[in-house]
């Protein structure tokens, strides 16, 4: 069957021309669903295999099996051998990589075009000649690996045990999303090799898979490849799914944790809504934004500019297969009680209740929501998943223009009502996750929630011993112990930079790329975090962080509402070695947005009350960063790296020396390093050198000094 899939690229501002996506679905007798997608703009192609299994398959009790899967299919194949696939994708010069959710997981890779043959013939021997591979002796292995992944990923880390507590109450018993994917550390342990033969042999045919193979592919000898080497894998029956019980909260269910790791309390409150795709999660999408996204949100002006409990609230839709969840998160300054953070919380909903939803908001959050679903396709992996995601879910890939439709198509009505239907005064679940020590910070009247906690023992495990791999062979019609040859090389013709110089001097570098109605682009200024005051950094980072809190003409609300209005997005940081202004935006909207980056650049607000905000997060990510381990390890090795030099330090500064940088330390420190004599500005995408050089010329006609400082 084959479909054009036409999205068309409107919003703000003129409309451009139509972003058409070509697709060719077809179905092998086995089951096995095909879709085809051909992409003319590089020498490669992406292969993703999709199995319709994730958590929510297995049984309570033996938990984690699709993540154990994700792990075990890396290992080992009857033709491949063991560790044979990260052998061949180095070979190719690729690599391979996968994931699970609760509801699928992927395997995919991204390979040269005369890889390709070689790459489907590996995917194909994991669907078809993989299992008498794994042994108890692989399976012991592998849990080991997978229950480390748990200590480091959940059991020690920040609030990583957050998703389990609020899942464990939200969910009915016998509800698959009630328990993690990664699964717990009991059953990973008493899961045994029969327990994952049978899982592999209910979940894991061709009749339970998608397989996407997007990119600059011959559709007609792709096809031959797919018919010889996954064909003749035979499909399996295909279980039935138990009748779900109905998700429904009677009453509000509060629960606390002391976390040993967490350096900050946070307060998590989640709802109960609906699955992907529903009509309504659309809806819930734009209320998450509406409530917590921007300066000028009522859950930034209540919690952040006037009660003073957090630096930021977050809140969005977790679209599911089965369920939806919608999640409220604030992790609140140190010491603050979250009975404080309840009642900002309670205030925020009431302003909104009051204000409504702005239709400038609304314009806003979809110009946005617009650039960041065309990101999402313009690669040939994220058109790989996007085609296997609306092919499982959706039942058709071409569902990606009905998706961005019904986003668009969302009014301020759908916003209240999604509101008053699923979160306004309806019961849902609390966490408080406060400090180890500071149970007196959660929500009064929190119980206590189950958490277990594995005790932290060095050489706890038992040694493995020998690993030895399965060696009987499943018949094939064809001689799967052959490594398929490389196909004809390919002839890489890489697009042509141009170069121009703006009237300052500084150097412009670009690529004229039309795959879609986006642009990119960064002004790159030498000096960063190197022009830092050695004992007293930081300096530069609150630089970055100053300049795109408000313009000389413009209030930190208003111009966050014009870069959204435009669908762009501007950001400013500070790195090792240079301060970056990058950014992206539709195509039609890259004049007014380089206008908007010139105000950022030359007319900084130098705001006090936002100065003294940024200054509040930096000090709440130093005390949460004293409980990361990798930031730790990073702080030590930095300093081992660098010794007495200003990078041993960290960017963001010190806990003891933050308080006393000044604004006007950061005024005099833009004045010294912003310099475009040590700048250059590299752009790419749907625009030409002579688009991008008038309108970044107009920001360079007033961007004549300084002069380069000394590093």
């Amino acid at each position: 069957m084959g479909a054009l899939l036409v999205v068309a690229a409107c919003g703000v501002g003129e409309t451009s021309g139509d972003l058409a996506i070509e697709f060719e679905r077809y179905e092998l007798d086995n089951g096995l669903d095909v879709v085809l997608h051909v992409d003319r703009s590089d020498p490669v192609a992406a292969v993703a295999m999709t199995f319709h299994v994730g958590s929510a398959r297995e049984l309570e009790g033996k938990t984690g099996f699709a993540h154990l899967f994700e792990h075990l299919f890396f290992l080992d194949s009857e033709n491949l051998g063991p560790g044979g696939l990260d052998r061949l994708m180095t070979r190719i010069g690729s690599s391979t990589n996968g994931s699970t959710s609760n509801d699928r997981t992927n395997y995919f890779e991204v390979v040269p075009i005369d890889g390709l043959e070689k790459a489907l013939w590996a995917e194909s021997d994991k669907l078809g000649f993989f299992i008498n591979t794994v042994t108890e002796s692989v399976v012991a292995k592998e849990k080991q690996v997978v229950k480390n992944e748990k200590r480091q990923g959940v059991d020690n880390r920040p609030y990583g045990h957050n998703n389990y507590v609020i899942d464990e109450a939200l969910y009915p018993d016998g509800h698959p999303y009630q328990w993690q994917v990664i699964g717990s550390l009991e059953d990973l342990d008493g899961a045994e090799l029969a327990d994952v033969v049978d899982f592999h042999g209910k979940w894991y045919g061709p009749n339970n898979a998608t397989l996407v193979v997007a990119g600059d592919i011959d559709v007609e000898q792709t096809k031959e490849w797919i018919e010889r080497y996954f064909a003749e894998i035979p499909a399996r029956p295909t279980p039935e799914t138990p009748e779900l019980p109905e998700v429904v909260l009677t009453e509000v269910r509060s629960l606390f944790h002391e976390d040993n790791f967490a350096r900050v309390p946070m307060l998590t409150m989640a709802w109960p809504t609906v699955p992907m795709y529903h009509p309504d999660a659309y809806a819930l999408d734009v209320l998450a934004e509406v409530l917590t996204d921007g300066k000028s949100s009522p859950f930034y002006e209540v919690l952040v500019e006037e009660a003073e409990v957090a630096p930021a609230a977050n809140a969005f839709q977790r679209n599911m297969e089965l369920a939806g969840r919608w999640d409220l998160s604030v992790r609140a300054y140190q010491g603050t009680d979250l009975d404080d953070v309840a009642a900002a919380i309670e205030n925020a909903f009431l302003r909104f209740e009051e204000e409504g939803v702005a239709a400038e908001d609304l314009e806003r959050i979809k110009a946005r929501y617009e650039t960041s679903f065309y990101s999402g396709l313009s690669s040939v992996l994220g058109k790989a998943f996007q085609l296997a995601q609306y092919n499982i879910f959706a039942d058709d890939p071409g569902f990606v223009d009905q998706d961005l439709e019904r986003f668009l198509a969302v009014t301020e009505d759908d916003v209240l009502r999604v509101y008053d239907e699923y979160i306004r005064g309806r019961p849902h679940v609390a966490t408080s996750f406060v400090p180890r020590g500071a149970g007196e910070l959660a929500l009064e009247g929190a119980e206590r929630a189950e958490v277990v906690e594995e005790p932290i023992v060095m050489g706890a495990e038992d040694e493995i011993g020998e690993v030895v791999r399965g060696d009987a062979r499943t018949p094939s019609a064809i001689d799967r112990s052959v490594e398929p040859p490389f196909g004809p090389s390919p002839s890489l013709t890489a697009p042509p930079v141009w170069r121009a110089s703006l009237d300052n001097g500084v150097p412009v570098l670009g690529i004229e790329d039309r795959e879609v109605p986006l642009v990119q682009f960064e002004l790159r200024i030498e000096g960063g975090q190197l022009l830092d005051e050695p004992g007293r950094t930081g300096v530069a980072n609150l630089l970055a962080q100053s300049m795109t809190a408000g313009t000389a003409n413009r209030t930190p609300e208003e111009l966050e509402a014009a870069i959204d209005l435009l669908g762009a997005s501007i950001s400013v940081s500070a790195g090792s070695e240079s301060l970056s202004i990058r950014g992206g935006s539709l195509a039609r909207n890259f004049e007014a947005t380089m206008e908007l980056v010139q105000e950022i650049l030359l007319e900084p607000r130098f705001d006090v009350d936002e100065f003294e905000l940024a200054k509040q997060r930096v000090v709440n990510a130093l005390q949460q960063r004293q409980a990361n381990p990798g930031a730790v390890a990073s702080d030590v090795f930095q300093t081992l790296l660098y010794g007495d030099h200003v990078r041993a330090e960290s960017g963001l500064g010190e806990l003891d020396t933050i308080d006393d940088i000044t604004i006007d330390d950061v005024r005099a420190f833009y004045e010294m390093a912003v310099s475009p004599e040590v700048a250059t500005l590299h752009v790419t995408g749907a625009v030409t050198s002579d688009e991008v050089v008038a309108a970044a010329d107009r920001m360079g006609a007033g961007w004549t000094g300084p002069a380069a400082p000394a590093m």
